[in-house]
């Protein structure tokens, strides 16, 4: 199995960053702009980029700590995958460590979604210090 990986400085409380990972209007703002999202565990959120259509459960909530989805539908190297988000303040900064694991093999499809957490990371990160994001 392989994880895809970043870690990211934002400067802004946890509280402000857990919002932009569990609301709809967070979530539209820096990652997909057709997005359907509640913050419940157990509610399917729904991410449209185009054609290509995900939906992630909602399956671990800690307020200002943690935000985890398990992959329901998307394209084949993503089925079962989980993404999280772990927040640590630090020092009036908030560390996130995110994480896109257990991926079957790393593959072509693996190293170009590296590169676009990466690009969503950077998209999330102005989200949160200037209200304004890159979303597809």
């Amino acid at each position: 199995m392989a994880d895809i990986r970043h870690n990211v400085v934002i400067k802004a409380a946890p509280e402000k960053i857990y919002e932009a990972l569990t609301t709809q209007e967070g979530l539209s703002g820096w990652w997909a702009k057709q997005t359907v999202a509640r913050p419940e565990e157990g509610f399917v959120n729904v991410f449209t980029f185009g054609d290509f259509r995900n939906e992630m459960k909602v399956t671990v909530l800690d307020p200002g700590k943690r935000v985890e989805w398990l992959c329901i539908r998307s394209i084949d190297e993503w089925m079962g995958t989980n993404i999280s988000f772990e927040l640590e303040e630090r020092n009036e900064r908030t560390l996130l460590r995110f994480a896109h694991s257990g991926w079957r093999a790393i593959t072509d499809t693996f190293a170009g979604c590296n590169y676009d957490w990466g690009r969503f990371m950077t998209s999330l990160k102005s989200y949160c210090e200037t209200g304004k994001g890159t979303p597809s």
